[in-house]
């Protein structure tokens, strides 16, 4: 079966991971969420008291880390040293932190060379802000997801209100638009569309949509690589 790497970048809250998961499961690819890597890093350094906004206490740190995935029951979850923490980092607090440390120059490097290992053999689907740019710049399809900052904020004020929480939209939006921000303008592998990924604004595309949209650019990237013969 030939395989390829699919690369999905894209907004915060725009539904990367959701449809870099269903695409991944829909075709039989391994699904990696890069951002959950540094959401498990940010949650290390709140936990162990360390100062985001001084880089190197956080580079001091990276030693001592080591970012997993496994497989359970409910699905693929993240491992911070061989602890399940994925309910831990879903949270507004520490995906504002994860941004941040995004921003740090060793810290990337770090997690990035971690992605492109997992990627040695394809066959994988990865979402994230830099994948397409600075991960995989050769991946065979590069997708770049995208929807108004209102809308993304909606989502995500639904999403913190199913969890039990009781968010504030305008400071949900805030959020979205200081991430946008930090993203878009760090020095270090800022959020861009590359030349050859495709742009997706999926602001009134319904699920159903959106997944056979993607499901469709894969399997016409391989009918154009390897003639339909996986």
């Amino acid at each position: 079966m030939k395989k390829i790497i699919i690369a999905i970048d894209g907004f915060s809250s725009c539904g990367k991971s959701t449809i870099a998961k269903q695409l991944a499961a829909q075709i039989g690819y391994t699904y990696i969420d890069t951002g959950a890597m540094y959401r498990a890093l940010a949650l290390f350094c709140q936990q162990h008291n360390v100062d985001v906004n001084q880089p190197q206490q956080v580079v001091q740190q990276l030693p001592h880390i080591s970012i997993a995935f496994t497989q359970t029951p409910q699905g693929q979850h993240v491992t911070l040293n061989n602890q399940d923490v994925e309910h831990l980092i879903r949270t507004l607090e520490i995906g504002n932190l994860a941004s941040q440390v995004s921003t740090i120059k060793q810290v990337r490097q770090f997690l990035v060379k971690q992605q492109q290992l997992m990627g040695q053999q394809k066959g994988i689907v990865m979402d994230g802000r830099d994948i397409g740019s600075v991960v995989f710049p050769n991946a065979e399809l590069k997708l770049f997801i995208t929807a108004s900052d209102q809308v993304r904020a909606n989502r995500r004020f639904l999403e913190l209100q199913q969890k039990g929480l009781n968010p504030n939209f305008q400071d949900v939006l805030k959020d979205v638009q200081d991430r946008d921000f930090r993203d878009t303008h760090r020095q270090e592998s800022p959020l861009t569309q590359t030349p050859d990924a495709i742009l997706i604004d999926n602001s009134n595309l319904n699920m159903q949509q959106q997944q056979q949209l993607v499901l469709n650019l894969y399997n016409q990237k391989i009918q154009q690589l390897y003639g339909g013969n996986r």
